[in-house]
């Protein structure tokens, strides 16, 4: 009987000892990691923090002595975006149709439209061509004129003189006078003897017809040539500036060429 007691005691003193050492073992639980893709939305919650509040601690759950350790997330920086603004002296054109637009095209900063002293004879509302600076004045009230860069008569088709406005087009048909079929037709270019108003026309997108002659301000499908003496007697403007030019100018207004 004595020996089967020592047996049992032996057997709980052994039981009690190894629940010790398991405790004991498990004493400092290993840490936790968690993935990114669960951790990201809690630590989103802590940066949304109100400035000038402390921030709180989330509570703690589960077993004590666990740490819980959030894998580092990577720092995107966004680039900055610099918006510049447009210079206040050049015309917006945004609201034009795409077609009306020379974007692209190079030209001399000088023949971009622009506001200008104006002291010579002609009263306001009169158009002022000079064809030796290539320049387009719309006189205004108050001692001041818009001025355009425009393309004007090559060597041999130089022209002066004074005329009003007559008619005025929108996206005008062009008929090529015969004398320039011919003339064109001896250098090897043959002309059509009509084309449809649009964005490839010669005349572009508006034409003020000067008196009689076969004179015109006009716009062009060239807008590389404003600034130079490369037509056959009429001016040149870019579509943009002939949109601005025959909406401010009404049929009557006098024109001079010098």
């Amino acid at each position: 009987m004595r020996h089967v007691l020592s047996v049992a005691v032996a057997a709980i003193l052994a039981s009690i000892a190894s629940q010790g050492m398991a405790q004991e073992r498990y004493r400092e639980l290993p840490p936790v990691v968690v993935s990114p893709d669960l951790s990201a939305p809690w630590v989103m919650q802590l940066q949304r923090s109100p400035v000038g509040h402390q921030r709180r601690q989330p509570a703690r759950h589960g077993l004590p002595g666990v740490e819980v350790r959030v894998a580092p997330q990577p720092i995107v920086r966004e680039r900055a975006r610099v918006a510049i603004a447009p210079a206040p002296d050049q015309m917006q054109t945004a609201a034009l149709p795409s077609a009306t637009r020379d974007a692209g095209a190079q030209i001399d900063p000088k023949f971009l439209p622009q506001t200008v002293a104006y002291d010579g004879p002609h009263g306001p509302g009169t158009i002022v061509i000079d064809t030796t600076q290539n320049l387009l004045y719309l006189v205004e009230a108050g001692g001041q004129a818009r001025r355009y860069g425009v393309g004007t008569g090559k060597p041999g088709f130089e022209w002066a003189g004074s005329h009003k406005v007559t008619r005025k087009a929108e996206w005008p048909d062009w008929r090529p006078p015969a004398e320039m079929i011919a003339r064109e037709k001896k250098k090897g270019r043959i002309l059509p003897a009509h084309m449809k108003g649009g964005p490839a026309n010669p005349l572009g997108a508006r034409a003020l017809y000067l008196g009689s002659t076969l004179y015109r301000i006009h716009g062009t499908n060239q807008p590389s040539t404003i600034g130079r003496a490369v037509s056959s007697g009429c001016i040149r403007m870019r579509n943009e500036d002939v949109i601005d030019l025959y909406d401010r100018v009404p049929v009557g207004a006098k024109v001079v060429v010098i």
